[in-house]
């Protein structure tokens, strides 16, 4: 039998929520000998002794309500964010494909982030320049290859990204709501790729509010609740429990 793909192990992450934040230099210094005016803090979990596998050429969705810890798990499969306890496990290459904005540079041409998003994959130079023709042709973007990122627009960022990850044919697409956005063309071209992954044996791991998308494309997926998994199996078990407690 083979390995999971992706592997979290009582995987917990602990924020720390500031309070009466000093900005100046003065009231930090006067806080070392007046505690009134250090800085607090109360510590927030976000995610609580999540244990979940995905195997390989699996779509997994992860579903839950705003707040219930499903993007910070995605960051931590990512890699962006480390958990506070527990371990994760990716045996393969990933391409996480993250809510618009954060996996860019914005002062940086499309070009050059194509060779900045596509390294921080864990791709090389070479690797990067074999596809680079292909990632602007998929992403339609023509002549706004070579402007900065701080110009485009949502959708267009949207196509930048996915065209990346589209070429750079990774083992496991991560995906965070990234087809919620942009025209309908372009997404219709997204789906078609991605069943094409499918067919091919890539891994998926979906995290979106869209019920009726995990249901008829995942496997299996995962419902979390207060950062704590409620719910796993298939898909359709897992969404149907969800619509339960929503009352749906």
């Amino acid at each position: 039998m083979a390995l999971p793909i992706i592997e979290c192990r009582d995987v917990s992450k602990a924020f720390t929520l500031r309070t009466n934040r000093q900005y100046l230099l003065k009231d930090r210094v006067l806080g070392l000998v007046r505690p009134q005016l250090r800085e607090g803090g109360t510590r927030f979990w976000a995610l609580q002794s999540v244990s979940l596998a995905v195997d390989p050429r699996e779509a997994f969705g992860i579903v839950g309500p705003n707040g219930a810890g499903k993007t910070t798990l995605f960051r931590i499969m990512a890699g962006i964010f480390q958990p506070t306890s527990g371990t994760v496990r990716i045996r393969g290459r990933i391409a996480p494909l993250l809510a618009l904005g954060t996996a860019f540079h914005a002062e940086l041409t499309g070009r050059e982030n194509i060779y900045l998003s596509a390294a921080l994959y864990g791709f090389t130079t070479p690797e990067i320049r074999s596809v680079e023709s292909a990632v602007i042709e998929f992403s339609e973007l023509g002549h706004f290859i070579d402007v900065p990122i701080k110009n485009y627009s949502s959708g267009m960022q949207l196509r930048l990204g996915f065209s990346i990850a589209a070429q750079l044919r990774p083992d496991v697409f991560l995906l965070d709501e990234v087809l919620g956005v942009g025209d309908a063309h372009f997404q219709q071209k997204c789906l078609r790729h991605l069943e094409h992954e499918r067919m091919i044996g890539r891994t998926f791991v979906v995290v979106t509010h869209n019920l009726d998308f995990v249901e008829d494309t995942c496997d299996r997926a995962a419902l979390l609740v207060q950062g704590r998994v409620a719910a796993i199996g298939a898909a359709k078990d897992v969404v149907h429990h969800y619509r339960t407690l929503a009352g749906d």
